[in-house]
């Protein structure tokens, strides 16, 4: 019994670390079944563009002439571009996503996004944007608030060995960052196979009540935790063998991350936020135009997107997910002498989900009013936070952004 108890006491149950069985075990336990009161909480993923992307070759002002003037190489010819309205147009490889929106149906673009005197250092900017915040020294996100404010389960899509951004940082519990459902395993620290299969066996005995453990509040304690850990890992693993999307997903790394995020949704944990990135906007040199780096990335992010929201519209979640994408600064009007862009300010952010108010919100930044050569941001991106925080996930926006900003007519 002793070493029953040591080995319960002192195991991972989880790869993560000895804090998440909790979180698993809150999470599969408070989640209520299809159909009853609060099962259609709505969720949040967040896409980070990471590298500066260039937003006047996403949303293209096509029957301005300064846009061909500024960009004698780069610019998206007139007859290549995805129409939408008001003399504007998405990059084609952007067209999955402009697709929802021309359909009215579940994509908007919000214009002219930034912050008062933009700072075009990656890191700093990225710091701002992730911190919601200006001030000199940043320690927590404002989704690390968010999460303080209101305790629900969030995860981090990992890319490799990426580490969690300062977005998420401030969380009450560590948020995990994951690569694979594989990530979601049964540790045993045995020295051999038979060891692993015999405190396997312990931990299944336990968690189904077979296993007198001494004392009962021990035993309450530790069979609750097992339980549902053990619960929560078998149901995760069954759903990695099982799922099948409904629409065909991309095949890149980035496409890979978001289904990742439609199978821990489709499996019911309760999570409300998800966070995922891509790299390579950092498009200094031979940034393309029809073809190219800054195209090829467009596309993945575009069909990978649509691709996520139409398999989790055709599992009937699609009114639960808003997809919100945003990159720390966009680049220069002017391309330069390399043939791409450099940094600059003001860009546009992208909304996906089926209760998103389709159509284009704010005014294209004027060509002919720039500041040092950047496009002049209109909105703050804190309105677009204050808009997510407030009418989507249901929390206090000024308390978590330590200010009020004035949101915007986003969601239906």
């Amino acid at each position: 019994m002793t070493n029953r108890r040591s080995f319960l006491k002192s195991s991972t149950l989880l790869g993560f670390g000895g804090t998440v069985p909790t979180f698993l075990g809150r999470a599969a336990h408070a989640a209520p079944a299809a159909g009853k009161p609060g099962a259609k909480d709505t969720i949040l993923v967040v896409v980070q563009l990471t590298g500066g992307n260039d937003g006047l070759n996403t949303v293209i002002p096509f029957k301005d002439e300064l846009y061909y003037k500024h960009r004698p190489t780069i610019a998206i010819p007139k007859d290549k571009i995805f129409g939408l309205k008001n003399g504007l147009g998405l990059h084609p490889s952007f067209a999955p996503v402009g697709r929802l929106l021309n359909d009215r149906a579940a994509a908007c673009i919000v214009q002219g996004v930034g912050y008062p005197n933009p700072d075009q250092s990656h890191f700093r900017s990225m710091d701002i944007w992730h911190a919601a915040s200006t001030a000199e020294n940043l320690t927590e996100g404002w989704i690390g608030k968010a999460l303080k404010a209101k305790s629900m389960p969030a995860f981090h899509l990992a890319a490799g060995n990426e580490i969690a951004p300062l977005a998420l940082s401030g969380a009450p519990a560590r948020v995990p960052s994951i690569t694979s459902l594989d990530d979601f395993q049964l540790r045993t620290g045995g020295a051999n196979g038979k060891d692993n299969q015999a405190q396997k066996k312990i931990i299944e005995d336990v968690a189904k009540g077979d296993s007198p453990m001494g004392p009962p509040n021990l035993l309450d304690f530790v069979r609750r935790t097992a339980t549902n850990t053990y619960e929560s890992t078998e149901r995760l693993q069954q759903i990695g063998k099982t799922y099948e999307p409904k629409v065909p997903y991309p095949t890149s790394a980035f496409a890979g991350r978001l289904k990742l995020t439609a199978q821990l949704i489709d499996a019911g944990l309760g999570a409300r936020i998800f966070y995922v990135s891509l790299d390579g906007f950092d498009t200094h040199a031979g940034q393309g135009s029809l073809t190219g780096s800054h195209a090829n990335l467009l596309e993945t992010v575009s069909a990978s997107i649509s691709a996520f929201y139409r398999d989790l519209a055709e599992r009937g979640n699609g009114d639960r997910v808003c997809v919100m994408t945003f990159s720390e600064f966009g680049r220069r009007a002017k391309e330069n002498g390399s043939h791409g862009t450099d940094h600059g300010s003001g860009a546009p952010m992208f909304l996906v989900g089926g209760k998103v108010k389709a159509g284009i919100v704010g005014e294209h930044p004027s060509l002919a009013k720039l500041e040092d050569g950047n496009l002049v941001h209109a909105i703050d991106f804190r309105q677009v936070y204050a808009t997510v925080l407030d009418k989507w996930l249901g929390l206090d926006a000024t308390a978590i952004l330590g200010k009020s900003y004035k949101t915007l007519d986003l969601f239906a």
